[in-house]
């Protein structure tokens, strides 16, 4: 069976087009529109990798990484963060969470597969 992601994004376009890109790979992917309903579904599945937003309603991608880092099923599973966010301290803020990675948009789709493989080893 393929990796399954989860993809967390407020805004539908680029929720669209982060699915569309990784199902071109083979991977499966389910997508939430923030941070609670991502926590929610990760609560009740496993996924392989998480690709997160950080400026979301509800609850934003790096509280989401330090809530996914206290499930042990999660301590381990790559969490990239993809953001319009690119200044230092942001990044610096998303490491100290446990993030694997940080990505920023606009994001090119072939980067996108080439990190998920990566991630996914």
């Amino acid at each position: 069976m393929n990796p399954h992601i989860l993809i967390v994004d407020d805004s539908p376009s680029i929720r669209q087009m982060v699915e569309m890109t990784l199902k071109s790979g083979d991977y499966q992917v389910t997508a939430a529109e923030d941070g609670q309903a991502a926590l929610e579904l990760c609560q009740q599945h496993q996924y392989q990798f998480v690709l997160t937003d950080q400026n979301m309603p509800k609850m934003d991608g790096i509280t989401l990484v330090k809530s996914l880092r206290g499930i042990d099923s999660y301590k381990r599973t790559p969490i990239i963060i993809l953001t319009t966010e690119a200044s230092d301290s942001m990044k610096s803020q998303g490491r100290e969470a446990g993030a694997t990675g940080w990505m920023v948009k606009p994001f090119d789709p072939n980067k996108l597969l080439q990190v998920t493989a990566k991630v996914l080893g």
